[in-house]
């Protein structure tokens, strides 16, 4: 069975699955579908047409309200939170964040369940390395680093407690998510091959998180230009077990498999952070995450608080960006309020555009080539996301003890965390799941997570996770499924040569003689008084990307 193809056929597909033995309560929750469907054109017609209008259910004619601000972020996910924070940074107060949901963070925003917090998307953060030095700013801001004696350190409170990881391989539990137990010599060897083959990479030519602090040289192009299966079948690296773990860092990063993605993707995974070490390598230990019962909202919970004290804020949530239009003399946005069912429009000096390429696209009047360019040729996995609340701990087969991570080999899922993992509890009880699934590969995978009612869901998951946990069905209360129809961008062959880091854009004299200003000029695509920031211009979503972009949007912005 293609592991990556789970919903046309095996264990996993809805006929293989029993329905839960007792009434499990929950529900869709996390996204309104229907606020962002109201994008959808009214008649079909190309994304960036001269004159965009509204999709259908949108509101016409005048709008209830103008409002006027100097700056005008369009978008609450990372990129948007953290153009908003360099703003004030750089003291500029007069700005307003646009919002879709009914809260800020984008993909790593957070719940509960019966009380519980939990994430509804990104759960971790690595260690940043240096070239990430914008976000090391932000953690050391929340106070999660600090330099003693000459040298940084993490607050071990926000580092992931062990242990951290542990594989279901072979009917019973291993530590790590590399499978090593019983595997024979040949295996072996093609894991230390695999290493020597990404610490040749990165010493011919470095590689960066974020990504543009490498730039793309030809050694990178050549890895661009196939897929990583393609070069693994090259390279002589066919170990089902080598690939099974390939194809699951893939989908964890980018929501598609080795067959999706290009090699450069599937190097840079690795690369561009702890590399990749072998049972028995000597190259030390890996470094750490940083997570937190709710996730990544943890971050973003943050980062948007200053914008929401005192009257009004400056984040106004449920808004529906339908329409970005941009003057000589400045920028015109119209958003529908859900609260209040009616369009108000702003009247701005310049705007970050932190949204999606897709939705850019089809809400900027006269949307520049470049961008109908970008949203034309990037594909996006749906990914869902489940909290499953247990009433108690679950029994555990053979072998590792639990811990934060918990992977299932041969799964076409990522597994789960667990939310209470962080609180060091002597006694396990009541806790929630997170489990994860990535649809980048699945066929039909957008309208299947659409249209597939919860219960489907809710079997799947049961069936898949009473494998390793034959009491779940007893023990499992809730569960709530929050879907994703275009979580992230998939760095598919091509995405460097098709200039996702080859933005060109026209130096300002300001920024003569600023090597770190030009830098930013240099990563964020403008148009005019329009500035795009989101991590669908590196290709692929992380963290790390999206908040770097919103961070060199707001600080290469004219005052």
């Amino acid at each position: 069975m293609k592991r990556r193809q789970f919903l046309a056929t095996g264990s996993l597909a809805l006929a293989g699955c029993k329905p839960a033995s007792r009434e499990i309560d929950g529900g869709f929750t996390g996204v309104g579908f229907e606020r962002g469907h109201r994008l959808r054109p009214a008649s079909a017609g190309a994304p960036g047409a001269a004159q965009a209008s509204p999709g259908e259910g949108l509101p016409t004619g005048s709008p209830a309200a103008t409002r006027r601000v100097h700056t005008l972020i369009a978008g609450g996910g990372v990129a948007g939170l953290a153009a908003a924070r360099a703003l004030r940074q750089r003291g500029i107060d007069d700005f307003v964040v646009l919002e879709l949901e009914d809260s800020a963070g984008g993909n790593s925003r957070g719940g509960q369940v019966n009380g519980i917090a939990c994430p509804l998307g990104a759960h971790y953060l690595p260690v940043p390395g240096d070239e990430a030095h914008e976000v090391q700013d932000l953690l050391e801001e929340f106070g999660l680093r600090r330099r003693l004696a000459g040298r940084w350190q993490y607050d071990e409170r926000h580092l992931c407690h062990s242990p951290q990881e542990r594989l279901f391989f072979n009917g019973e539990w291993q530590e790590g998510l590399l499978p090593v137990q019983g595997v024979g010599a040949a295996t072996l060897d093609q894991y230390r091959r695999f290493a020597e083959r990404v610490r040749a990479a990165a010493l011919a030519t470095p590689f960066a998180m974020p990504a543009f602090r490498a730039p793309a040289s030809a050694a990178h192009l050549a890895l661009d230009a196939v897929p990583f299966q393609a070069w693994l079948d090259r390279e002589g690296l066919n170990d089902p077990h080598l690939r099974w773990y390939l194809d699951y860092s893939c989908r964890d990063d980018y929501g598609a498999g080795l067959a999706s993605v290009s090699a450069w993707a599937g190097i840079h995974y690795f690369a561009s952070r702890h590399g990749f070490h072998a049972p028995g390598d000597d190259a030390g230990e890996r470094e750490g995450v940083l997570t937190w019962p709710e996730g990544n909202a943890w971050l973003t919970r943050r980062m948007a608080a200053p914008l929401v004290e005192g009257a009004g804020g400056r984040l106004r949530a449920g808004r529906v960006v339908q329409r970005i239009e941009a003057g000589r003399q400045g920028v015109t946005v119209d958003a529908w309020d859900a609260a209040t069912d009616t369009v108000e429009r702003w009247q701005a000096v310049n705007c970050i555009v932190a949204l999606p390429v897709f939705v850019a696209a089809r809400v900027v009047v006269n949307a520049p080539d470049f961008l109908r360019e970008a949203a034309a040729r990037t594909r996006y996995s749906p990914w869902l996301v489940a909290n499953l609340h247990i009433e108690r701990a679950l029994h555990d087969r053979p072998g590792a003890p639990p811990s934060w991570d918990n992977v299932l080999y041969g799964s076409a899922s990522l597994g789960y965390v667990d939310a209470m993992h962080q609180n060091l509890q002597r006694v396990p009880g009541a806790t929630v799941l997170t489990y994860y699934l990535a649809l980048g590969d699945a066929p039909d995978n957008r309208l299947r997570l659409l249209q597939q009612p919860w219960s489907h869901w809710r079997d799947t998951i049961v069936a898949e996770l009473s494998v390793p946990h034959p009491d779940l069905r007893e023990k499992l209360r809730r569960m709530d499924i929050t879907r994703y129809g275009h979580a992230m961008a998939v760095p598919v062959p091509g995405t460097l040569r098709n200039g996702h880091f080859q933005v060109r854009n026209r130096l300002s004299p300001a920024s003569a003689g600023h090597e770190q200003l030009q830098e930013y000029e240099r990563l964020t695509p403008s148009e005019g008084r329009l500035h795009f920031a989101h991590s669908d211009w590196s290709g692929y979503s992380v963290f790390e990307e999206a908040f770097t972009r919103g961070h060199a949007a707001a600080v290469s912005l004219r005052a």
